[in-house]
């Protein structure tokens, strides 16, 4: 019998597929109230339960743990990995919920519903005061076009809204089967009556919405988070909001939680909810079913859909890939970063003895680290290719002759809306992981610390304007190269630093005439 320990409020609406398995038993028990610890096969809970290294310690049987919702931070992922305990979650569960917590916020805000409510509830009644907008014909920004930003457009579109829509691995082919329009992020701020956000929190969207970018959006606009706090900067928007230029905000999410600018909440153009977009019946019921039946799927030998931290291979396959698979997660992230334009093919060629390993989970690998930094919820071999697919995103793999002089080599290409992308690396005996070729530049990168790689024209004397910017910042350079095609044309260098470099530093080295592109990238 396969046991299965449910410590948090789960409906047995949502624990039916382990109730109804003649081969599970379902105990629904607080931590604290059971004793036999040691006899569960599986933990499922939500937030409130901390599974801590001491829990896991007494659960010496525990196979599989898993979390009803999306985020695991209550899990000690290395502990349970240190143990063999695959984590499972359900990353999909709440997207209609928060979906329509952003439409309900929208319209809110667009009809002024909640001071009109206050307004009558105090006695007074003032029609003209709450003059409100329609959302017909009006145009919607979504940013981060995700599974949310995309049932959010479903919605918009019955509205009769424009959607531009901005996401880095956002196709014209996707735009257009969702009825959208692809739009920069710059196109999508000038244009947008509404702005809605749907990204995940990462170094690259933290205050994305900040002093400058909301500057150019139209006077009157209307911004709407549910997504994250700190994606968009609440000293700037409340600026905005008091002078005028921004009409209104809607906010689920803040900065820190609960939130401490009370200034902020008292404006009356501004509408907050406690992190509640995911909080519907449904939603709690979609993810408890979700993760019972990855449960089930476990305890049937079959395969599981949303792994968070285990790949599913064999010991000694993976022990045989581990560093090809290493390697490839570090292209995928470099390819993220670097390749212009949105990703529409993956393909991920192998040269030499490579070519009689497992490589099909070398190549997940690879897709796992292309799609991490896009998304706030943990990618892995097991989920990478559904959310590839999710994204319209097609892979494929196959063998070549490198004729070079690497034994083994991987090369990388992502197909773009604006053309290829090619990236190679090896595995090199006592020096590990490296780089060998960005996009036709030969250069020798060591994948560690934080680098920045600097698109720019030969020409005599960008050395030194570039190491001038990062001394006088105080900044150290660990290495330099430079790579070239030819004289005088375009260059690449590649400069490892001693820390990371800050937005400011980057716009400074941008300034550099013969610059075209700086990105930061952290190993």
């Amino acid at each position: 019998m396969f046991r299965v320990l449910v410590t948090d409020k789960i409906s047995k609406e949502g624990l039916t597929p382990l109730l109804e398995s003649p081969g599970i038993e379902c105990v629904i028990q607080e931590v604290n109230d059971t004793e036999d610890l040691d006899s569960f096969d599986a933990l499922l809970v939500r937030s409130a339960t901390k599974v801590t290294e001491e829990l896991l310690a007494k659960m010496a049987n525990l196979k599989i743990i898993a979390r009803a919702g999306v985020g695991v931070d209550n899990i000690d992922l290395d502990a349970a990995t240190r143990r063999g305990i695959l984590v499972v979650n359900a990353p999909a569960g709440n997207t209609i919920s928060t979906a329509e917590h952003t439409f309900a916020m929208m319209l809110a805000l667009a009809r002024k519903i909640c001071p009109a409510n206050n307004s009558v509830k105090s006695g007074l009644w003032n029609r003209s005061a709450f003059q409100g907008m329609e959302l017909k014909g009006k145009t919607l920004g979504i940013i981060g076009f995700g599974r949310i930003g995309s049932e959010v457009a479903k919605r918009a579109t019955s509205f009769e809204m424009t959607v531009l829509a901005y996401d880095p691995f956002l196709t014209k082919e996707r735009a257009k089967k969702r009825g959208v329009s692809q739009a920069s992020l710059n196109e999508l701020l000038v244009k947008s009556d509404i702005i809605t956000i749907h990204t995940p929190l990462t170094p690259e969207t933290k205050g994305l919405l900040n002093m400058d970018s909301l500057k150019i959006t139209k006077p009157g606009v209307l911004i709407i988070n549910c997504a994250r706090g700190g994606i968009v900067d609440e000293a700037a928007l409340k600026h905005y909001l008091q002078n005028g230029h921004i009409a209104g905000a809607a906010l689920d999410v803040y900065e820190s939680e609960p939130p401490q600018d009370e200034e902020l909440l008292q404006l009356e153009n501004v509408l907050a909810t406690p992190h509640i977009a995911a909080s519907t019946r449904e939603a709690q019921l979609n993810v408890a079913i979700i993760v019972s039946e990855e449960v089930r799927a476990f305890a049937e030998g079959k395969p599981v859909h949303n792994g968070v931290n285990l790949p599913s291979v064999s010991s000694e396959v993976l022990e045989r890939i581990s560093h090809y698979y290493q390697l490839t997660k570090i292209m995928g992230k470099v390819i993220s970063k670097l390749a212009k334009g949105a990703v529409k093919v993956l393909d991920v060629h192998y040269s030499g003895p490579i070519t009689t390993m497992e490589t099909s989970w070398i190549t997940r690998g690879l897709l796992a680290g292309f799609l991490q930094p896009k998304v706030d919820f943990i990618i892995n071999d097991v989920n990478a290719p559904i959310i590839a697919k999710e994204y319209g995103i097609v892979y494929g793999e196959k063998y070549f002759d490198n004729g070079s002089v690497y034994t083994n080599l991987i090369q990388a290409v992502a197909t773009t809306d604006q053309g290829p992308f090619v990236l190679e690396g090896t595995c090199i005996r006592e020096y590990g992981p490296r780089i060998v070729n960005i996009d036709g530049f030969d250069i020798d990168l060591a994948p560690i610390g934080s680098v920045l790689v600097v698109e720019h024209l030969d020409k005599p004397g960008v050395i030194g304007k570039i190491g001038q910017v990062l001394g006088s910042n105080s900044i150290n350079i660990g290495a330099m190269q430079v790579g070239r095609k030819q004289q005088g044309g375009a260059a690449l260098m590649i400069i490892n630093i001693d820390k990371h470099v800050t937005p400011e530093v980057e716009a400074e080295l941008v300034k550099v005439d013969e610059v075209t592109r700086i990105t930061a990238i952290e190993f």
